[in-house]
């Protein structure tokens, strides 16, 4: 494929999106960086943990220090920065795998617990709390990789890092929907919080932003283009996202709390997803159906006037033309050609020209209804079908004209608007063809440009 055409088929991201996302990445890592430093006040202020929101659960300083490693690492590893600062973000991202494996291995063996408070979870920790250390561990180990690699270009680098991101982010799930159902206390239990919330929120964030990075260079950048494919995506994506989850909630709800037999349960959720599962196709084949839309007035629509292009004038004037046949009704053929608009373009300049035009074509808007086929079938060129007779034809030619005379008494013209104007009639058993229909308006314009110049002259 030549290398143009492989340009035009890429689907490249939408700059606006990209604008947008960049300052939601920074508020993410803020964030992300003022909690984790109000932690480590915490743990090291004794008197100031009893005033921070949260009291106990803050994360340990391991956890802090990870994630502000991790939040400068992803900062400092933006394109717009030094090289010199991009170093600095690989050694941090290298310093946060290292802490997270550090801790993956102390807790797997149990050789480093209560030896180092900056590698291990705080002295005194239960040993549910221990195993949650060695979930989010492993997660701050993955997100150091995907870190390492987060600029990479090669092929091999580039599947790797959209692996280790994926299973980042399929760990952080678990781990950020388990707190939930634990939270909402789903099954009719008390809530029994496995993890820390500042350190759930922290881990969330930065996997967010982890996750936006890798998106313009990886599998993941059909969520960010502008085209019809990654619209429809962005809009599925929550959708995609939050109906497990919350058929899941349901279905422990049903079972768990009201006691409802499995069968009763399956039912309901089963009619409730198929509802669903069929709302979300109205969705889809809606948004598709007004992107058609929209393609098709691209393609059939002239960009200056707003009226229809040659292409899509023949298109729905053979329409029209078949109509009247079948109904048996006379349709007219109008014709214009505008006078003079090389001199003006050479005069004025072809601003004023593209002006000229226009407002012909609003003249003509105002003059005809909208189920009239109304086209700019060249240069300075227009044409109208519609389905009338030679006497309502006759009338509409003479308001356009009268409408001209008004535009160009106006003080501010600059110059006259002028146009000439023919038209023809197929009655109601004619079988003239829209080409010949539209030769005969032709002439009849001709007619009425050489009446004009004689009256001049």
């Amino acid at each position: 494929m030549p290398e143009y055409l492989a340009a035009l088929s890429r689907n490249e991201p939408d700059p606006a999106l990209l604008t947008k996302l960049q300052a939601f990445k920074r508020g993410c890592l803020i964030v992300t960086a003022a909690i984790a430093v109000l932690a480590l006040c915490g743990r090291f202020i004794p008197a100031l943990s009893s005033t921070l929101p949260g009291g106990r659960q803050l994360m340990n300083v391991s956890t802090a220090i990870a994630f502000l490693l991790s939040a400068a690492s992803l900062e400092f590893s933006e394109a717009n920065h030094s090289r010199r600062m991009y170093w600095l973000s690989l050694v941090f991202a290298i310093l946060m795998t290292l802490l997270g494996a550090a801790v993956l291995i102390g807790n797997a063996f149990e050789i480093l617990s209560g030896v180092d408070f900056l590698i291990s979870v705080d002295r005194g920790a239960a040993p549910l709390q221990k195993m949650l250390s060695t979930q989010i561990a492993a997660a701050i180990t993955l997100l150091g990789f995907s870190t390492i690699l987060i600029r990479a270009q090669k092929r091999l680098a580039v599947r790797i890092a959209d692996v280790v991101i994926f299973a980042l982010c399929l760990l952080v799930l678990m781990l950020v929907s388990e707190y939930v159902f634990s939270a909402i206390s789903i099954f009719g239990q008390p809530a029994v919080y496995r993890a820390s919330p500042p350190a759930l929120l922290c881990l969330f964030l930065v996997t967010l932003v982890s996750l936006l990075r890798r998106s313009k260079d990886s599998v993941f950048s059909i969520f960010l283009g502008s085209g019809m494919s990654c619209r429809i995506s962005r809009t599925l994506v929550p959708i995609l996202f939050v109906l497990p989850f919350a058929r899941e909630a349901a279905r422990a709800r049903l079972i768990g709390v009201l006691h409802l037999p499995g069968n009763y349960a399956t039912a309901i959720l089963a009619s409730v997803a198929t509802a669903l599962s069929f709302f979300l196709l109205l969705l889809i084949t809606w948004r598709v159906n007004r992107m058609e839309v929209e393609i098709r007035d691209l393609t059939l629509r002239d960009d200056l006037t707003g009226l229809y292009n040659l292409r899509g004038f023949y298109l729905l004037a053979e329409q029209a033309l078949r109509l009247a046949r079948r109904s048996q009704l006379p349709v007219s053929v109008l014709f214009i050609d505008l006078d003079n608009l090389k001199a003006v373009n050479d005069f004025f300049g072809h601003g004023t020209g593209s002006a000229s035009l226009l407002e012909t074509a609003e003249l003509l808007k105002a003059t005809f209804r909208e189920t009239d086929v109304m086209g700019r079938i060249g240069g300075d060129e227009f044409a109208v079908v519609c389905l009338c007779s030679n006497t309502a034809m006759s009338i509409a030619a003479q308001r356009l004209e009268e409408a001209s005379a008004i535009r160009n008494a106006q003080p501010g013209s600059r110059f006259p608007l002028s146009f000439s104007v023919g038209y023809i009639t197929s009655e109601e058993h004619g079988h003239q063809s829209l080409k010949e229909l539209l030769t005969e308006a032709d002439k009849a314009m001709y007619k009425d440009k050489r009446r004009k110049k004689l009256n001049r002259d």
